[in-house]
């Protein structure tokens, strides 16, 4: 199973993300802040990143941009309550993997990391 960081400035949003993909069997790091996400990924092997669009220092696709310079391999699932062509275009470019609008459904959350997770084995 996949090792998943997941990142939103709103607990209840990555708790929820958390249990979801738990109960499928893979191992979920949930953090509201920027920072810490990153802390981890540069001491801890990731396969799968959630990133919200919209965080408390930088945005998402900052964000994005940071892991892939730390782990370049890393895939990733860009969530958005507010949806652009721009953030779109600038998360493909940067090579998030998926790009979603929330709220997510949670048979369309699990499918999506389920697709990533067989590329990353």
């Amino acid at each position: 199973m996949a090792r998943i960081v997941a990142v939103d400035d709103v607990p209840e949003a990555v708790n929820v993300i958390k249990r979801i993909l738990e109960r499928k069997g893979h191992s979920v790091y949930a953090f509201t802040e920027e920072e810490d996400a990153i802390a981890y990924c540069k001491k801890n092997e990731v396969d799968i990143a959630i990133l919200d669009i919209k965080l408390k220092k930088l945005s998402g696709i900052e964000l994005l941009e940071e892991l892939k310079k730390i782990q370049p391999k890393i895939k990733t699932l860009m969530l958005t309550g507010y949806p652009t062509l721009e953030t779109a275009k600038k998360a493909a470019d940067l090579g998030a993997d998926e790009y979603c609008i929330k709220p997510i459904e949670k048979q369309d959350l699990e499918a999506k990391i389920e697709s990533l997770a067989v590329q990353v084995r």
